[in-house]
């Protein structure tokens, strides 16, 4: 089969990764490169980046990818995202911000999820007669002080002068997409994000009775288009900024929440995915809207027209490590009058810190010597919706060393990602196979201690770390006509490596995973007190 090449951008929360793949009957990464972006936390709860940093670091990877993989611009037939979700990025009628975007992460709407939704007879956070009319609808609720509606209505109530320059309401491929092509459109999954789309309709979703319910202008929203659709063509003036050519189509693409599933093969209905980057989910496909208001844990639409993801969320996941990595295994004090980086000595084995931690760890027995660690470091989502909620190391002891914290931290994650599973399969049944993907993948400690924890057989394909934009690629696949459905991207991406749970340590995590969901609700007013 003829080979054609793509472009992708998997736009994260903190940098960006372009890769350089060829299609025909597999998924090649022929180059890739990638730069970071500045995420702005404010002690109000707010979580804002610059669309700017976005673009200029989709331009300074561009060309460092292309040279990498060989390939001249000429060469380049479609271009595709795969990116982080719910952000909020009002723009003019030119396409331009009219503030910086609203992170996924932004918890300052406090005041407007209880004017919108969180007030009278409740469900789950909801007002009861709301949330029946949302879940009829949506098949969801915003009920998350995260979600992009009371974002947007927290610049109407706040930044007045800002919302009334506001054309339209994107999210973060929306926005890049818009500067690309000129083009103000929503990919469903997008739309579905945003809960005011009428799982019932379709590409024409919008809910006028969801906008007059929660006060959205519907004239802000942009057009729903498939994630295999071509949206539009890059124009000149961007494709001279990116280093590449004008004309080139351009694809619709999906959330991180719906292509990374497809780029680690969990495309089946029953296929159950864990995720570990930033942030963290489980996510099992199904052919059905389903809910569990009360777990904050809800269906999504996907990327493959008729199928949903039942989907989980954590919002610091390897994010923990890299807390740890800067605030436990460096001496951010400087104590030592000399030190050096372990990466750094030129007798070193290791490339970098997360490698050497991850050997480390693997020297600590399970259960980190009684140390358990809650990886709440920006609240919660769920099973619980608590923005209050923070991390935590209980049970520390006089034997407790930094090794043991450090390990602790990826058991605190597996133990939050095993209540997922547990949850999850309360109304979809989960499959006892998962793929497992993300940078968190790329340590086999971290795989071994999820095997173990969850009691599931894990597997990692092969660079785990870019399956978003390896979703993205089957996109452009799909819209060049090279496969005839996002459904056949299973047979492209086989799993590489496999880890079996240990039965001997089972015990032993049964037994500190229960005291790990009991943190929470014992300490919820002590949170709440704290950082309420």
């Amino acid at each position: 089969m003829e080979k054609k090449y793509a472009i992708t951008y998997d736009i994260g929360t903190t940098g960006v990764k372009c890769c350089v793949f060829a299609l025909s009957d597999q998924v090649e990464i022929m180059g890739f490169a990638s730069a970071g972006y500045q995420l702005f936390v404010f002690p109000d709860g707010g979580a804002e980046q610059d669309p700017d940093e976005w673009w200029s670091a989709m331009c300074s990877t561009t060309r460092i990818a292309l040279g990498t993989a060989g390939i001249q611009p000429t060469q380049i037939e479609g271009i595709s995202f795969c990116s982080q979700m719910q952000g909020l990025v009002l723009v003019d009628k030119e396409g331009k911000p009219v503030r910086r975007a609203m992170s996924y992460m932004d918890q300052r709407a406090r005041e407007e999820l209880k004017k919108g939704i969180a007030y009278g007879p409740q469900i789950a956070g909801a007002n009861i007669p709301k949330l029946l009319k949302s879940l009829q609808i949506t098949g969801a609720v915003a009920a998350s002080v995260k979600d992009p509606v009371w974002k947007y209505k927290w610049v109407e109530a706040h930044e007045p002068e800002n919302f009334k320059k506001v054309y339209k309401w994107l999210d973060v491929k929306e926005y890049l997409i818009c500067r690309m092509t000129g083009e103000f459109v929503m990919t469903a999954d997008s739309a579905f994000a945003t809960l005011l789309y009428d799982i019932r309709k379709g590409r024409e979703g919008w809910s006028r009775e969801m906008c007059k319910m929660l006060g959205v202008n519907f004239d802000h929203l942009p057009q729903i288009k498939a994630s295999t659709d071509q949206v539009g063509v890059l124009r000149k003036e961007q494709a001279d900024e990116l280093g590449l050519v004008e004309g080139i189509a351009v694809f619709g693409g999906g959330g991180d929440a719906s292509l990374i599933g497809v780029g680690a093969g969990s495309v089946a209905l029953g296929d159950t995915h864990i995720y570990s980057g930033t942030s963290g989910w489980v996510s099992t496909v199904t052919d059905k809207s389903v809910v569990d208001a009360s777990a904050m844990i809800a269906a999504i639409v996907g990327a493959d027209p008729g199928k949903y993801i039942y989907f989980a969320e954590l919002e610091t996941a390897g994010k923990c490590l890299e807390w740890v990595k800067d605030h436990l295994a460096l001496d951010e004090i400087d104590i030592y009058l000399e030190k050096t980086h372990v990466a750094d000595s030129y007798e070193s084995k290791y490339t970098s810190l997360y490698d050497y931690m991850t050997d480390v760890i693997l020297q600590v027995p399970a259960g980190s010597g009684g140390v358990i660690f809650t990886p709440w470091l920006h609240g919660n989502r769920c099973p619980f919706e608590d923005p209050n909620a923070r991390g935590m190391f209980f049970n520390i002891s006089l034997e407790t060393g930094k090794s043991e914290l450090i390990r602790s931290v990826v058991e605190g994650v597996c133990y939050h990602l095993r209540w997922f599973i547990e949850t999850e399969n309360k109304k979809v049944p989960v499959s006892d196979t998962m793929r497992f993907v993300g940078g968190g993948a790329l340590s086999r400690a971290t795989c071994q201690i999820l095997a173990d924890v969850t009691g599931k057989t894990i597997e990692v394909v092969k660079s785990p770390q870019n399956v978003g934009a390896v979703g993205a690629a089957v996109i452009v696949a799909v819209g060049l006509g090279i496969i005839h459905n996002i459904g056949e991207a299973k047979k492209l991406i086989p799993a590489e490596q496999t880890y079996l749970p240990n039965p001997k340590v089972k015990p032993i995590y049964d037994k500190q995973y229960q005291v790990y969901k009991n943190l929470y609700k014992c300490n919820k007013a002590n949170f709440a007190a704290l950082n309420g």
